[in-house]
């Protein structure tokens, strides 16, 4: 088994209107070195799988067809082995 977690993001291209309301919100408290804010969400689960590699390939099928717009979205995950 493994313990995935999947970052899902607007691409860099998008406009990301949550990201900019927040980063304006922050410069009105005074914090002008912020800068770049990108809002996203994670998926934690776990997966059952034979090998790193072969629960890797399922994780990037679920993300691809399911957590992620790929037209709009770009994803990245990490895949632990839990015992």
């Amino acid at each position: 088994m493994f313990k995935v977690r999947v970052y899902v993001n607007y691409k860099a291209s998008i406009l990301d209107p949550q990201a900019a309301v927040i980063e304006g919100a922050i410069k009105r408290l005074g914090e002008n070195g912020v800068s770049d804010i990108r809002v996203g969400k994670v998926f934690d689960f776990v997966i059952k799988a034979d090998s790193k590699q072969d629960a890797e390939a399922k994780v990037d099928k679920i993300s691809d067809n399911l957590l992620a717009n790929p037209n709009m979205e770009s994803y990245d995950f990490t895949v632990t082995e839990v015992n």
